[in-house]
């Protein structure tokens, strides 16, 4: 409820942002907006997570990443339609060319910017009425206790935080790398097709690819989680699948004609790494989450924290890439998908800083 409402204010800001034209004011809305967003995710996850039996909380999780990538379709579709009009590109031509007056400019600029008051107000009564009606929904308040208890109630009494949960930290770097390699994939794909000699009509298309192959594996585990295949073995088939792709980025080199597009083979195992990548965030967080207790809804925050790899590694994409080249850059997908591979087959079952060997019976 409060991560609605924290948002609504986020749009609401946006009001008095566009009247007065500071970029500050923005600056307050957006992390308004990015302040509830983070609330939702801490608090929907493992909800999704546990509120229904653990095996099968991978197939909620992308029936949520359904849902979300068919809102991140929709939504700048709807407010592109409803803000931009088709004799904007004069108008942004005629301000960036300079001939304007001072006085002329900002009369432009105020009226573009003014358009987006009432599509924010009405965002930000939405999102209120949704949080208004989460507070008073049939929606059950999950106890992470009943609901996600320890199996070991003895080792249970002696952790005191979350960071006696090896496999809690591990699956918090897990989604740091995943997130990672999402947005190196997706966001970097449109200045490596240019790079190719494509036009920026063409390449614009490339995420569109990427996003259908996303959409095609949350389908696939809506339909095959639990029934067909355990959440943990589509993570260790994604994982591996996902560093097969990634090698086929840095090492294929060879031109091939694929919808519609004459290029190098390396751009569609780029795209293709939407498949796998679309199950792997819901396979990691009920392997990473399982058994907390008490401790579930703190260690949820720490895995959404781990969202910041979606900032630190396309940063060391670019510094690769900068130093050698685009393609070359991709070699930051290799060990971000080992680590991946570890956690699904090894890191989540560690329940102990400490190694402990195990006495062999003669």
């Amino acid at each position: 409820m409060y991560g609605f409402m924290l948002t609504s204010l986020g749009a609401f800001i946006f009001v008095p942002a566009a009247l007065s034209r500071q970029f500050g004011v923005f600056l307050v809305g957006l992390f308004s907006i990015g302040t509830g967003l983070a609330i939702l995710q801490t608090a929907a996850n493992p909800y999704v997570t546990i509120i229904g039996p653990i095996n099968s909380a991978a197939r909620r999780i992308s029936i949520m990443g359904v849902c979300n990538k068919l809102a991140g379709i929709i939504a700048p579709l709807l407010f592109a339609a409803v803000i931009l009009r088709p004799s904007d590109k004069k108008m942004f031509s005629l301000i960036e060319s300079g001939v304007l007056s001072e006085i002329n400019k900002n009369l432009l600029l105020n009226e573009l910017i003014h358009r987006i008051i009432i599509p924010y107000i009405i965002l930000g009564i939405i999102l209120l009425l949704v949080g208004i009606c989460i507070r008073h929904s049939v929606l059950p308040e999950i106890n992470t206790d009943t609901q996600n208890p320890s199996t070991d109630t003895d080792s249970e009494k002696d952790k005191k935080s979350i960071f006696s949960y090896p496999y809690l930290i591990l699956g918090a770097l897990a989604i740091f790398f995943h997130v990672g390699t999402q947005v190196v994939s997706i966001d970097t794909i449109i200045n490596y097709a240019t790079s190719m000699g494509m036009d920026l009509l063409d390449a614009k298309t490339f995420p569109s690819y990427t996003l259908g192959y996303t959409m095609i594996g949350y389908l696939l585990g809506i339909i095959l989680i639990p029934k067909y295949v355990s959440q943990r073995k589509a993570l260790i088939f994604c994982t591996v699948f996902g560093l097969l792709l990634s090698l086929g980025v840095v090492l294929a080199d060879f031109n091939v004609t694929f919808l519609g597009h004459k290029a190098n083979i390396s751009i569609f195992f780029l795209n293709a790494i939407g498949l796998p990548n679309a199950l792997i965030y819901a396979g990691i967080w009920p392997l990473a989450i399982h058994d907390l207790g008490k401790f579930t809804k703190t260690g949820s925050s720490l895995l959404v924290m781990g969202l910041c790899g979606n900032a630190i590694i396309p940063l060391i994409y670019g510094y690769v890439a900068d130093l050698s080249s685009l393609r070359l850059g991709y070699w930051i997908l290799i060990p971000c998908f080992l680590y991946l591979i570890f956690f699904a087959v090894r890191g989540y079952k560690i329940k102990s800083w400490r190694y402990v060997r195990k006495n062999k019976i003669s």
